[in-house]
This record gives C-alpha cells, sequence and structure tokens, in this order.
C-alpha cells in the first residue's frame, strides 16, 4: 500500500518528513482547519504527490492553489458535486473524492463519482470534515463494490499496526490503494513526529 501523510504545515517539518520519501504529501485549505497551510510549500523530490485538501471551497480558490503550488492532487473533503469534480478533472489534476464512515455506509453514493474521480478515500464521520483522530469499522469495506482503489483513513497509528496487517490479508482490502495518517503522528496540529513515522515505515 501507498502512504499519504496529511496535515502538513510547518517548512522543517515537511522537509524532514519529505525525506521518509512517502508517496503523498496532504496540504489542508481550509481555512478552519488547525492544520491549515498558509505557506509556500518548499521543493519537494517528484516522487511525492502534492495533494492538496479542500472543503467545499470555489472553484477559483483551488486552481489558484494549484498554480502557486504545483499540486498534483486534489482531495474534495466536502459536499462537491459530480460536476465540479469533472471541471477539475480537465486541469490534469488526479482527484481523490472524500466519503466519511461510521458504523454503515451507503455505498450506491459512490456510483455518480466513478468517472469523476481518480480514487475515493474514506475518513472516520465526526466533528470536524477530517483529523478526528477515530477509526470507523473498516470491516464495512466487504460490501465495496466498486474496483476504484481508495485510500484508508481516519485515526490510523501505530496502535493500528496488527489490525492493517490482518486488513491487508482481507477480502476487504483488495482495492485499497493507500493509508492516508495524521493526526496521530502528530506533536501539535501540524507538526509530525518524524520518529513515529518512520516506525510506521519499517511496520509496513
Amino acid at each position: 500500500m501507498k502512504l499519504k501523510i496529511c496535515g502538513m504545515k510547518y517548512h522543517d517539518n515537511i522537509i524532514e518528513v519529505s525525506a521518509l520519501k512517502p508517496d503523498y504529501l496532504g496540504f489542508i485549505f481550509y481555512k478552519k482547519s488547525s492544520r491549515f497551510c498558509d505557506i509556500t510549500i518548499p521543493q519537494l523530490p517528484n516522487t511525492i504527490k502534492k495533494t492538496g485538501v479542500f472543503v467545499n471551497a470555489s472553484l477559483d480558490y483551488i486552481l489558484d492553489c494549484i498554480e502557486k503550488h504545483s499540486l498534483n492532487t486534489i482531495q474534495l473533503h466536502g459536499q462537491e458535486s459530480p460536476e465540479f469534480c469533472t471541471i477539475l478533472k480537465a486541469k490534469k489534476v488526479k482527484i481523490i473524492k472524500v466519503f466519511s464512515i461510521k458504523d454503515t455506509f451507503d455505498f450506491t453514493e459512490l456510483q455518480p463519482y466513478e468517472s469523476v474521480c481518480d480514487f475515493f478515500l474514506f475518513d472516520t464521520k465526526g466533528k470536524f470534515p477530517g483529523g478526528n483522530g477515530h477509526t470507523f469499522d473498516w470491516k464495512v469495506l466487504k460490501a465495496y463494490p466498486s474496483t476504484k482503489p481508495y485510500f484508508l483513513s481516519g485515526g490510523i497509528g501505530l496502535n493500528q499496526i496488527n489490525d492493517l496487517k490482518r486488513f491487508q490479508k482481507s477480502e476487504a482490502s483488495k482495492y485499497c490503494y493507500a493509508i492516508d495518517v495524521n493526526s496521530q503522528f502528530e506533536i501539535q496540529p501540524g507538526l509530525k513526529n518524524t520518529k513515529n513515522l518512520k516506525k510506521l515505515i519499517k511496520a509496513l
């Protein structure tokens, strides 16, 4: 599975974490978030996909961020429509559409987005659009009806290593493309603990 580290905020920490060679680094462009990225993203290796995370943002704002930060991937965490995804997809960026899960999920919600995004991301439904620090019941994904690759997110930390290994062997993980970590690897919002991230990478 690929690795996405989300909620990056501080210049030096971004450099440190990028040295671990994750596949994706996520930058949150949602002003209400404690992890809001208000700096110019430093130069990153070409192997790392810079991902901008947005919540019901305007098209102009997203396009400005793509231009300013040379974003490769856009993660949509709000109620963005399939039509909105189509417009963004035409800008030659990859689209991740987020869906939040608690105990159950109606997978028919995915259907309108099948042809207009590149990945789905399943996160835990909580108080905030993301970074709530809790996992959902991954068994829900046994009923995943699609072949589209997805990101597994929501409160994943070192305590879930054994659960992740079991999940990787399950039928539910067949189309799991990446795991997405954030709050469980933080010293404070936006500041990642590189020692613990190294432990995760080694374990997986």
